[in-house]
Order: structure tokens, then sequence, then C-alpha cells
């Protein structure tokens, strides 16, 4: 056999009640080290004026828009509700104001859509980007 240096034991925490030992990770004399930031910062980001710009411009055509689609959906609802002798209004043949109301929900549903991507595409894309080439984000 070969001569091996004999290892030392490990504490027993029964016999060596020192400091507790972790469980799982380091050991408990290791704090853990804090890692660098491995991505953009983006504390920065947010406070940037570039971004505080472009939150604003988002809000500002989302709150409104948001709030206009409620009340209309709301306005439908009551007038479904407590107007039936004007919702039942005949429009043309079978077709009363129900359903012609009922209609314009989803064509206005379609109209925000594409009214949203319209001014994404020119007023929020064109920052994002700006935004993301300061930070150096691809």
């Amino acid at each position: 056999m070969q001569d091996v240096a004999p290892t030392p034991a490990a504490p027993n925490p029964v016999e060596d009640p020192g400091e507790p030992r972790p469980l799982f990770g380091a050991p408990a004399d290791q704090a853990p080290q804090p890692r660098p930031p491995a991505g953009p910062d983006f504390v920065a980001i947010q406070r940037s004026p570039e971004f505080t710009e472009l939150r604003g411009r988002f809000r500002r055509f989302v709150f409104p828009m948001s709030l206009a689609f409620v009340l209309w959906y709301l306005a439908y609802v009551l007038l479904a509700a407590y107007a039936h002798d004007f919702m039942s209004t005949k429009v043309y043949g079978e077709i009363n104001v129900a359903i012609v109301l009922g209609v314009l929900q989803f064509v206005s549903t379609a109209a925000i859509t594409a009214g949203y991507l319209r001014f994404a595409r020119r007023r929020i894309d064109p920052g994002v980007d700006e935004v993301r080439q300061q930070a150096g984000v691809q």
C-alpha cells in the first residue's frame, strides 16, 4: 500500500459545538461576494430623461384611450340594461341600434389597436431604440 497522508476528520457537530455549519452553500466564515452586474443598469435607464420622456409619451396615449374605451363600453352596457326602447329601435330591416352599437364595439377595438400600432411605430419605437443604444443593449 502507498504512503498516504491522513486527512483531517470533519468536525462532528455533536462533539464540536463551535460555529454552526450551514446546510448549503459556502461555509459560515465565508460571506458570499457580490457579483458585478451582468446586464444593463436598469436603475440608470429608468432615471434617464430619454426614458422618462418615452414613458410619458406612452402614458399620454394609453391612459386617455383606455379611459375612452371603458366609458364607451360602459355606455353600451348601460344603454342595453336601461334603454330598451332606444336599443330596440330599428335602423334597417331587422337591424336595431343595439346590434349597430355592438358591432361598433368590435370596430372601435380594431381601430384603437391599429391606432396604437401606428403610434408605437412612429413615436415609441424610435425612442426605445435610442434608450437601448445608450444602454448598450441590442
